[in-house]
């Protein structure tokens, strides 16, 4: 008799933190900062090395913060990934660590593959939460980890880690 083959599932996440935002505008809310040049720059080097190495993502969310915004929409429109489905989820903006993990937990099991874009320090210590095999000091603006779990549900996040199958800077990507 041979072997029964069992259906293997797993979920990917991609955390990408925002990229530069520009702090030359006097009296502008946090929220609304937009990207400064180099994280213009950063975001098209990022996403298309992305697009060079993965599939598009099932889904991707995002804060609502325009520099989080901005960042989302260049790697959608990089990947192909239609800018009208972004998921813009206020919670993110200024959330602690538990409220991005419960977000992540509580996604839609029918998405294998999601892409999140978050800001610091949470993201950096939602990351290191998730990864069973790195550790990040501080993820630098614009970057981007890819987790894989061997789970079957999103909620499995609150109790599995992830493994770490790949991670850029846009250090990685810069001439100067």
């Amino acid at each position: 008799m041979g072997e029964r083959l069992t259906n293997h599932i797993m979920k990917t996440l991609t955390l990408v933190r925002h990229a530069k935002s520009d702090w030359g505008h006097a009296g502008l809310l946090d929220i609304d900062r937009p990207l400064s040049q180099r994280g213009y720059d950063d975001a098209y080097a990022m996403s298309a090395w992305f697009k060079e190495h993965f599939p598009i993502p099932e889904l991707m969310v995002t804060s609502t913060a325009i520099r989080n915004l901005s960042t989302s929409f260049i790697f959608a429109r990089q990947l192909g990934y239609d800018e009208t489905r972004v998921s813009p989820v206020p919670a993110i903006y200024e959330c602690r660590d538990k409220v991005l993990l419960d977000i992540i937990a509580g996604f839609d099991n029918a998405y294998k593959d999601i892409m999140l874009f978050a800001h610091n320090a949470t993201i950096t210590n939602v990351c290191n939460e998730l990864s069973s095999d790195l550790f990040f000091e501080d993820l630098p603006t614009c970057a981007v980890v890819r987790l894989d779990f061997d789970i079957k549900n999103w909620q499995q996040t609150q109790t599995t880690k992830g493994k770490t199958v790949a991670h850029r800077f846009p250090k990685n990507f810069r001439q100067d």
